[in-house]
């Protein structure tokens, strides 16, 4: 049985699964998660990386509230609002751009508010259109600014780059960090991408393949901003020889 308790303000949160399952399609219990154990720093980007179907998702919608069905807890601040970007953007097309970041803010946000953050995401003179009139890049930033527009105290975001061209990929992770870091928020991000994981993470958490838990958890000191290429690849280096099983060499 699940249990999400409300336990006052602190500056990190425990994230514990001790089961959860999928039934198969021949009604079979499939195990997804296992004896998994985290915490999450406040204001810091955990990378959560692992490999395709090992769970990562599953384990975002339990933390989002998405999923109950699961053994453990999940320790979060109490009123805490959580924001979520999904693989897919998940605009409603029906309604314009403007008004899929309104539908989701909280009361006190203004013209200001949402002038600052769609000009700061690359997207204020796409307020009128709607959703089928953009590209998927633009698409992935209008969820970015729905997701922020949240004022969240948790930002949850699911491999949000994914099936971008790298070029278009690297623009929004550029984008996301600078702002997530003009507005500290305590963020968890899923990818299966090693070099993304390493960009962006300050905490990065290797999770093993299905039914998942933590492998390992490497804290990475050196500034996101600081994080050139060649960086990148040292690190990349680094962890790939000390966890060959979770990195392949390119």
């Amino acid at each position: 049985m699940n249990d999400i308790q409300h336990a006052g303000v602190t500056s990190r949160f425990e994230i514990r699964i001790d089961e959860k399952t999928h039934v198969g399609a021949d009604g079979t219990l499939v195990p997804a998660i296992h004896d998994l154990v985290l915490e999450v720093k406040s204001e810091s980007m955990t990378v959560l990386m692992g490999p395709s179907g090992c769970g990562k998702t599953t384990l975002l919608r339990i933390v989002a509230g998405l999923d109950d069905r699961f053994v453990g807890e999940i320790d979060v601040p109490p009123g805490a609002r959580i924001g979520v970007m999904f693989q897919e953007p998940r605009l409603l097309p029906w309604r314009t751009v403007r008004q899929n970041i309104e539908l989701v803010a909280p009361p006190g946000f203004g013209p200001e508010n949402l002038e600052r953050l769609t000009q700061a995401v690359g997207i204020a003179d796409m307020l009128p259109r709607y959703p089928p009139e953009l590209s998927l890049g633009l698409a992935r930033r209008v969820a970015l600014a729905r997701a922020f527009a949240t004022k969240p105290d948790l930002l949850l975001l699911d491999e949000p780059f994914v099936s971008l061209d790298e070029r278009t990929a690297d623009r929004l992770r550029k984008l996301l960090l600078e702002v997530w870091q003009a507005r500290p928020t305590t963020a968890i991000l899923v990818t299966h991408n090693a070099r993304e994981a390493i960009m962006l993470a300050d905490q990065l958490v290797l999770l093993a393949p299905r039914p998942t838990h933590v492998v390992a958890v490497e804290t990475i000191a050196i500034p996101q901003a600081k994080r050139d290429s060649a960086t990148v690849d040292a690190i990349f280096a680094d962890l790939a020889l000390r966890y060959p099983s979770n990195f392949t060499i390119t």
